[in-house]
């Protein structure tokens, strides 16, 4: 883990914005005016998609990927002005939130500024062609660290925005030397000493995948030292097996209490139910009632929440990153006010640094706790919506009231008859 990562980001939501999908107009003064409503369903941090020039050569869909990037040091001009984007981080500000940008180091557009203007700082395939490591992403060409001035000017750019910005989510960061991420993180702490840095680290499968074929690609581990957030892709295989029924839940709880002994005590994780990677959780879970299980469960957990946009108002439609495919804000399904709820229960300062469990029952129904050495927060969530009675081993009996909703409930002799909706209570230890 990085040295002086603060446990506190455990207390933090992000939300994530694709500004060509955001607004009717996607550009930045479209997202300036949505902040309000942004602010008030519960956000510490914006996250915005690649917000720079797209490549127009081996482009995906008619528009493009935003990870096939032309060059880091402007803004695409689709989305506005620099400054439009100056005033957009400004008004971010000013309602208390901050901002940070997707850095995308692995590889550019085939045809970006730094292929034209530094052609040696990029990968060569056996007949001297560009190309990448992968051989999956065919709109981009990967960049080769083997070059120390690549190094300098990727490391002058953060520095750049860093004057601006509040931190960097960085793109498959784990295909990048760990030594450049540590020497980025130092440098740009002399500009920005606050600056948050949020790792996509990778599925455990894509890590096999990539050294067996001879090439680098850091674990969690390995990227916790230079990162203060990391994915939790390490498990994000049993999340969505558990949904799609390829194992059980008590294999992904297992999962997830693994985290707490083989990472570093104040390790952070972003947990999410959707990304803009990622299927929504509206299409896996139709059904309302579970839904705002899952929910509940994504603010209980241990680490940073991250939200993407139109979760709010149930989106099932997996929005493309390749063509103008606008988030529905109609649905007639908003849950912004219970997620709002959720957000003032995850300010708790017990999610902060506490030690954390979860139990699976097969009734599909899983406790969650977190415990310091003073206080005790329990959470029950039924992702199936179904009702049963379950065994609460650290709590013999009492009345309790539900945080979600304000109503009271008991427990007796161990047990909590769960009718279906989430509950999370604070417990004393004594009991």
């Amino acid at each position: 883990m990085a040295g002086n990562t603060g446990t506190d980001l455990r207390n933090l939501v992000i939300y994530s914005v694709y500004v060509r999908n955001h607004s009717e107009e996607g550009t930045f003064k479209g997202l300036e005016r949505d902040l309000g409503r942004i602010k008030e369903l519960g956000t510490d941090i914006i996250w915005l998609l690649p917000i720079h020039p797209i490549g127009k050569k081996n482009r995906k869909g008619t528009l493009g990927s935003p990870y096939a990037n032309e060059d880091y040091r402007t803004v695409n001009p689709e989305y506005g002005s620099y400054e439009d984007f100056v005033s957009l981080v400004n008004e971010i500000h000013k309602r208390g939130m901050k901002c940070i940008i997707d850095v995308v180091y692995n590889h550019t557009s085939p045809d970006s500024w730094l292929v034209k203007n530094h052609p040696e700082w990029f990968f060569r395939k056996p007949d001297g062609s560009f190309g990448n490591r992968t051989g999956a992403w065919l709109d981009v060409i990967d960049l080769d660290y083997n070059q120390a001035a690549l190094w300098d000017y990727l490391i002058e750019t953060l520095k750049y925005w860093a004057k601006l910005v509040d931190g960097f989510r960085c793109d498959v960061a784990s295909l990048i030397p760990l030594d450049f991420w540590k020497r980025a993180r130092e440098e740009v702490s002399l500009i920005n000493p606050n600056c948050l840095w949020l790792a996509e680290s990778v599925h455990p499968s894509f890590i096999f995948y990539n050294r067996s074929l001879g090439f680098p690609c850091l674990s969690d581990s390995e990227v916790f030292s230079a990162f203060d957030i990391t994915y939790d892709y390490d498990i994000y295989d049993w999340y969505t097996g558990y949904l799609e029924g390829k194992n059980s839940l008590a294999e992904y709880a297992d999962r997830i209490n693994n985290q707490e002994m083989v990472y570093p005590a104040n390790y952070v994780k972003l947990r999410c139910l959707e990304n803009h990677d990622q299927r929504r959780i509206k299409f896996y879970v139709p059904d309302e009632k579970a839904l705002f299980n899952w929910t509940a469960f994504l603010y209980f957990q241990k680490g940073t929440a991250m939200i993407y946009a139109g979760q709010e108002t149930q989106n099932d439609h997996h929005p493309s990153l390749f063509e103008n495919d606008k988030v529905n804000w109609n649905t007639g399904c908003d849950i912004s006010k219970y997620m709002a709820a959720l957000y003032k229960i995850k300010k708790d300062s017990v999610f902060a640094d506490s030690q954390y469990s979860v139990k699976a029952f097969s009734s599909d129904i899983i406790a969650a706790v977190h415990k310091t050495q003073k206080r005790m927060m329990i959470g029950v969530f039924s992702l199936k919506g179904s009702t049963s009675v379950v065994s609460i081993e650290q709590v013999k009996e009492g009345k309790f009231i539900n945080l979600i909703d304000g109503a009271s409930f008991r427990i007796e002799e161990h047990k909590l008859s769960c009718r279906g909706e989430p509950v999370i209570f604070e417990a004393p230890l004594d009991r």
